[in-house]
């Protein structure tokens, strides 16, 4: 009896050893655990959030229950599988085009880097309109001064940027990581605030749009794919995050600690997005809303202008500003590594050595110009999240590790679940949106 006893402790013991190293009991939740998933959540929630409240409510109730029915599968989902295809590669230290590499070869990861560049790059001038559009909101509902002309105000912004960034990129990035946890509070202390102006409009049957029919379901999902896939977007940090799993619990672990750590964190991040949207949606009218869409807002500023709170009037748009500008800051670092590395790349191939200073200026020179013609003309934010953003992401989010499940041998583990049925069905039917919406 105590014999068996023995070995069952032999087992299973507190600390596991693989390759002679000691790691810690992949079963139990520690410290760096609870970092990551706050990690993972303050990634998860960005400005893309602010956006979401306006396409879930101008469609009705349909599209704001179809979005709380479909938020945590869409990002636990295609986030996992992101997850697998990353840490069964050897080369997941480079991050996802090393392993794409690996997998597919050197002219895929070529392929994969336009992709992900235009992917984040649209993201870049995407934020570029809407702190524009924040700030010229602003300036007239707050302050109550004349609207300043949008070509000198949208250049001004994005030179101010610009020039932070060149002046201490390390520091703004780590100001802007710091930002994360006080945005999301804020978030929560607004969804609270609103609660008393919440009224009973959307819930009406008439707000339900292209009513109850088939078609009017699979319309109203064609809508709202693009905005969730985007909105709680985080593939970025998955690389890094699947890296240090492996590397503290041991390859025969990584998975079942990943899953663990990531439903904690889309819990998490379910629970504070979609009380942020319905108290957001409640608080307007579904008339609000669409007027929010054809203003090119988000719905703080829209919220500002709207709801008679002295706190909301000058907390919301402040708010809406710097999450934008850290979304703005963030996607555009990292659309400069994979310019400068795609820059570098062009110039090798053709036996020339391009210098560092010369290839700041070219993507300075490009990011100036293409941010400041973006913000000018203010094309629909919502609109490129439809056509381009949300298609984009899921192309590398939900087809990219289903395409590589079903052909890489040491992924063959993972096929004929159900999941990935579900996530190839999310990509497909968010990239069918994008071409749905330039007909």
């Amino acid at each position: 009896m105590h014999g068996n006893t023995a070995r069952k402790f032999e087992v299973e013991p507190e600390i596991i050893v693989e390759n002679n190293k000691k790691l810690p009991d992949p079963k139990k939740w520690h410290r760096q655990d609870t970092t990551w998933a706050l990690s993972l959540f303050g990634t998860a929630i960005g400005a893309g959030v602010l956006f979401l409240p306006i396409n879930a409510g101008a469609g009705g109730l349909l599209s704001l229950l179809l979005i709380t029915i479909l938020a945590f599968p869409v990002m636990y989902y295609s986030h996992r599988a992101l997850a697998k295809m990353i840490y069964a590669s050897d080369s997941a230290e480079e991050g996802i085009t090393g392993t794409i590499r690996e997998y597919f070869g050197n002219k895929a990861s070529i392929i994969f880097n336009v992709v992900y560049f235009v992917s984040i790059y649209t993201i870049v001038l995407m934020y570029s309109v809407a702190l524009t559009n924040t700030a010229s909101s602003f300036i007239v509902n707050q302050l109550h001064m004349s609207e300043p002309p949008r070509a000198i105000l949208s250049l001004a912004l994005v030179l101010g940027l610009i020039a932070i960034l060149n002046f201490g990129q390390d520091i703004t990035v780590k100001v802007m990581s710091m930002l994360v946890y006080p945005f999301i509070v804020s978030l929560l202390l607004i969804a609270v605030s609103l609660i008393p102006k919440w009224n009973t409009s959307m819930l009406s049957f008439s707000s339900v749009s292209n009513g109850s029919s088939g078609t009017g379901v699979f319309a109203t999902i064609l809508m709202v794919l693009p905005i969730i896939v985007f909105s709680f977007n985080h593939s970025p940090i998955i690389s890094s995050f699947v890296v240090k799993q492996r590397q503290t619990y041991g390859i025969k672990a990584v998975d079942a600690k990943s899953n663990q750590i990531q439903k904690v964190c889309y819990m998490l991040t379910f629970g504070v997005v979609m009380f942020f949207v319905w108290s957001s949606v409640l608080s307007l009218t579904p008339n609000d809303l669409i007027m929010a869409k054809e203003q090119n807002l988000s719905i703080l500023s829209y919220l500002a202008n709207h709801i008679n709170s002295p706190i909301i009037k000058i907390a919301a748009p402040i708010i809406a500003f710097v999450a934008i500008t850290k979304s703005f800051l963030g996607h555009y670092v990292g659309a400069y590594e994979v310019m400068r590395d795609m820059i570098i790349e062009a110039g090798r191939a053709r036996g020339k050595n391009i210098k560092e200073k010369a290839v700041k200026t070219m993507i300075l020179a490009f990011v100036v110009l293409t941010c400041w013609y973006a913000a000018y003309k203010n094309p629909s934010i919502l609109g490129l999240i439809d056509s381009l953003s949300g298609p984009m992401v899921a192309a590398i989010l939900c087809i990219l590790p289903m395409y590589a499940i079903r052909k890489v041998p040491v992924l063959a583990k993972y096929r004929g679940k159900m999941s990935n049925a579900f996530v190839i069905i999310v990509g497909v039917l968010t990239v069918l949106a994008s071409i749905k919406s330039f007909f």
